[in-house]
């Protein structure tokens, strides 16, 4: 079992995405936006995360950027509707463990939740 915050803002995308990782016990905290997500990660020290790229306040690449300047080593999965190259390598460069496409399938979350876990 894992910490796990999820972090869309769309509430409907967290909720398929909590019913998919509440099946493996694992924990789920939820934030709506990337400044959310930053603060839940100041205070929760999650084992994942799973981050949508375009939100307000602060988006996906500006979650990765502060995390990366801050020396952070909990590893986070991208989740995006359009993954071109230039977003691919541009999260890859601020230190995303993977990315996926949304919506993402179940079996597709756990996968990398569980690669992300053992690296």
């Amino acid at each position: 079992m894992a910490l796990i915050l999820i972090t869309d803002d769309a509430a409907f995308a967290r909720r398929m995405i909590k019913k998919a990782l509440k099946e493996d016990n694992h924990e789920i905290l939820e934030a709506g936006n990337g400044k959310e997500c930053l603060e839940i990660v100041a205070t929760n020290s999650p084992d994942c995360i799973l981050l949508d790229l375009l939100m307000p306040e602060l988006d996906g690449f500006g979650v990765l950027k502060t995390l990366q300047e801050e020396g952070s080593k909990i590893p986070v999965i991208v989740l995006s509707a359009d993954i071109q190259d230039a977003a691919r390598t541009q999260c890859q460069e601020l230190g995303a463990f993977t990315m996926l496409q949304k919506p993402p399938k179940p079996p597709e979350i756990k996968e990398a939740i569980s690669q992300a876990l053992q690296a």
